[in-house]
């Protein structure tokens, strides 16, 4: 599998696009449980078809350019593959020195935002560290552990000391990056609304920002038409204050996620089960629609 993984990390991003999003549709058609998740997502949102209908040729695309993300030589930059909106937001959080958290859900490439901020504004001194989770399949672990230790890039496991290892990060004024549309493990999230139905969501993003006082920023990589490469987007993020509770805070943070994500629903991960039951949660425990909503103070 690694030879394979070798040998598409050499195609060029256009034929890996293209056999991607042919793959897309055949899972799509040969999966009845994934199309069925895909559509009740979607359906959900309130989102047309029309407008999440190409996310099924991007799912494709996603797992194509995993070997030319992961395993292209360290020194081959991303250069003219990458387009910047609002790297000056970054700019200027960095410039305080309190840390940095960014945000982005499962929208168009995620992994390339982390290597176009380490590429751009770190460096083996002052990393961004991502948190990860390790891989499943005992062959992929080298892989995944070898290819995300990028220059500028650091990993941290989802795990107690993966956390401390961010909060040390944060109060030495580096820079983190999370999915908070993950499902958290039992006992680390919230129920929360995410396009008006509960899900469980991690609490971590808004305790870290709480915890440190560090700069939020939200951030997405937008995989361009054509394989012509990505164009990284980076926005200003809700407040998160201190006195907000964490069904508050989560409640914010997904909100802001379905703003980026209704920006190009075409590109977002439907297929990915939102809403699932954290492992050994009471399926009482997710409250109906409107609790959750009262709870997260949406019903004053």
């Amino acid at each position: 599998m690694l030879l394979l993984f070798r040998f598409l990390a050499r195609w060029p991003l256009r034929l890996l696009h293209a056999l991607g999003g042919l793959a897309g549709w055949l899972t799509y058609a040969a999966s009845a449980s994934y199309r069925q998740r895909f559509q009740a997502n979607v359906a959900v949102a309130g989102l047309p078809w029309a407008a999440a209908r190409p996310a099924i040729a991007a799912a494709g695309r996603m797992i194509a350019e995993t070997p030319w993300l992961w395993l292209r030589p360290a020194e081959e930059r991303l250069g003219r593959r990458l387009r910047w909106e609002g790297a000056e937001l970054i700019e200027a959080a960095l410039a305080e020195r309190r840390g940095l958290v960014l945000l982005t859900p499962h929208l168009g490439c995620f992994e390339i935002c982390a290597q176009a901020v380490a590429e751009r504004f770190c460096d083996a001194e002052r990393p961004i560290t991502v948190l990860f989770r390790p891989a499943r399949k005992a062959w992929l672990r080298p892989i995944v552990d070898d290819s995300r230790g990028r220059p500028g890039l650091a990993t941290a496991p989802a795990t107690l000391a993966g956390v401390r290892q961010m909060i040390r990060a944060l109060r030495q004024g580096q820079t983190i990056g999370l999915l908070p549309d993950q499902v958290p493990p039992e006992g680390l999230g919230v129920w929360a609304p995410f396009f008006g139905r509960p899900a469980y969501t991690m609490t971590l993003a808004a305790r870290l920002v709480q915890q440190t006082g560090a700069a939020l920023l939200l951030i997405w990589g937008e995989r361009l038409p054509g394989g012509q490469g990505y164009a990284v987007h980076v926005m200003p993020a809700p407040a998160i204050a201190r006195e907000l509770s964490p069904e508050e805070a989560a409640a914010t943070i997904n909100a802001a996620m379905e703003q980026m994500i209704r920006l190009a629903p075409g590109q977002y991960l439907w297929g990915y089960n939102r809403y699932k039951r954290p492992r050994g949660l009471d399926i009482a425990a997710a409250p109906e629609p409107a609790a959750a909503a009262t709870a997260t103070g949406q019903e004053r």
